[in-house]
């Protein structure tokens, strides 16, 4: 490295484009879409924010939503000269990211490459082991890790292998050492968010994320997160989720700290709509002051806020207090109607209260977004269907306004993923299956008739009465947009899930 101030490339390559666009940053379940959509990538733009805030050359590069293909990447990394690239990774691209990694240390050895996310928290060696990546950071606060290790890169000039350097590594880092890997010890969520400066959006390019996100209703759009990640930590949390991996365990911020940055966005970007990407938005007084905050501070009026919520966390004066603060859209997760399911998940969860949160969501003027999930091993196909019939009734009768079906996949890391691998349940350890195309856990019933599941349930877009209650929704121009995004979106759903050949799709014995 030729000069004190390190040049850091924080960078989502370009990615295979023929099953469509990959939704990689801030996305806890990976899936290719047939119609684009940018999601803001958070932790990582708050790691860029501190790198420029301490005091290293910066460069936000993201090919997906900028459409720039492998070539021109490799280009303008060549042109660039980084010191270091970084980038976060997901099961399913993990091993095209290898060939990048490889690619780029062809072309400049002295190039330090770091990899972070889920799969490579829950595998850190494998991609020792695969590529030639120089490290990997475990946890989510790969933020405050990022930072640590340019520091320590500048501080030693070189790979810190020195006593000092490794000293100086926060835990949770992991690196090579000669022909060893190495770790500076389990990771920590011991740091401060509040202590974190509001995202620079013009450098993390957060226009590029503003539109093309079916969440808003207006646009711009942008994402925060008030926690990281979700306060539902009974046994562990949901057993299919792949961020349990990143935050074993709950933080949140200050209230009047998430008040100022959206008080920020407002006044500074005139953002209209505010999606709150933590895992499970905090309730309780938390809740309470932090609406009555948006209230004082009259942002009820300026930003609609959309957030992720748990069925049974809030009764209907909560949700009527929501409403009064700015909420408009809630998502929430179903995965399936049957109890057996819900209790394997860890959900501590009912059908009872899945129906009466939705209805009582919906009378307090908020819009219910319910995801739902087939393709669960122990489960029937009457006990799948189950969950498509609940689905459409919800929908149907207005108490949950859109949704969102998949197959549930069991990523590395997860107490599901070690439970089917013990049981010889998975169809494949090849990473790149694990994008949502097919079913990648054992089913008693056809992979084709969970296919026709997933696309029953978009189908319910053109049901009459869904229609109908959607045409008397409409307030104005920007429902109409909308609607019609929406409306593209559930045609590229039912082509992402419609009938694959392929060895999940014969009958399972």
């Amino acid at each position: 490295m030729e000069s004190n101030r390190l040049k850091v490339i924080i960078c989502f390559p370009p990615l295979n484009s023929e099953k469509g666009w990959p939704t990689l940053g801030q996305n806890r379940q990976f899936q290719y879409f047939k119609e684009p959509t940018y999601i803001y990538p958070v932790v990582p733009a708050q790691a860029a924010t501190l790198l420029k805030k301490g005091g290293f050359e910066v460069k936000w590069l993201d090919c997906i939503a900028e459409g720039i293909n492998h070539p021109q990447f490799l280009q303008i990394i060549k042109e660039e000269k980084p010191d270091v690239v970084a980038m976060e990774t997901k099961t399913p691209v993990i091993k095209q990211q290898w060939r990048i990694i490889d690619e780029l240390k062809s072309q400049n050895e002295k190039l330090k490459t770091v990899f972070f996310g889920d799969h490579v928290t829950a595998l850190p060696e494998e991609s020792f082991e695969n590529s030639k990546v120089d490290f990997v950071l475990t946890g989510g606060d790969y933020d405050f890790l990022l930072l640590n290790l340019c520091q320590a890169l500048q501080k030693s000039n070189s790979i810190p292998n020195t006593h000092d350097s490794i000293l100086s590594l926060e835990p949770g880092i992991y690196y090579r050492e000669g022909e060893k890997i190495k770790n500076t010890g389990p990771f920590k969520l011991n740091h401060d968010l509040n202590s974190l400066p509001f995202i620079d959006r013009e450098l993390t390019k957060w226009q590029l994320y503003a539109y093309k996100n079916g969440n808003y209703r207006r646009t711009p759009g942008t994402y925060i997160m008030s926690g990281r990640d979700c306060w539902h930590r009974k046994n562990g949390g949901c057993t299919f989720c792949s961020w349990t991996t990143l935050y074993p365990q709950f933080n949140v911020r200050k209230t009047d700290n998430v008040l100022d940055e959206i008080e920020y966005l407002v006044d500074n970007y005139k953002v209209k709509e505010i999606m709150d990407d933590t895992g499970t938005f905090p309730v309780g007084g938390w809740l309470l002051d932090f609406c009555q905050g948006m209230i004082n501070r009259g942002l009820n009026k300026k930003v609609t806020l959309d957030c992720n919520m748990r069925f049974g966390a809030v009764d209907y004066q909560g949700y009527k207090l929501m409403r009064k603060a700015g909420f408009r859209f809630l998502l929430f997760g179903i995965e399936s109607a049957n109890q057996k399911t819900l209790d394997k998940l860890n959900k501590d969860l009912d059908r009872d209260t899945i129906v009466q949160s939705c209805k009582a969501a919906h009378k307090a003027g908020l819009y219910p977004h319910v995801t739902i999930m087939f393709g669960h091993p122990w489960e029937s196909y009457q006990q799948a269907k189950e969950t498509l019939e609940l689905g459409k009734w919800l929908l149907k009768k207005g108490y949950a306004y859109t949704m969102q079906a998949t197959i549930v996949i069991p990523y590395p890391g997860t107490p599901l993923f070690k439970e089917c691998k013990s049981k010889d349940l998975l169809y494949s350890l090849d990473w790149s299956d694990y994008d949502m195309k097919k079913p990648m856990m054992k089913l008693s019933f056809p992979a084709a008739k969970l296919l026709k599941l997933v696309q029953g349930m978009y189908s319910v877009s053109f049901s009459p009465e869904f229609i109908f209650r959607k045409i008397l929704s409409i307030r104005g121009v920007d429902d109409i947009r909308y609607f019609w995004r929406a409306f593209l979106k559930v045609i590229g759903h039912i082509m992402d899930f419609k009938k694959k050949k392929g060895k999940s799709g014969k009958k399972n014995k």
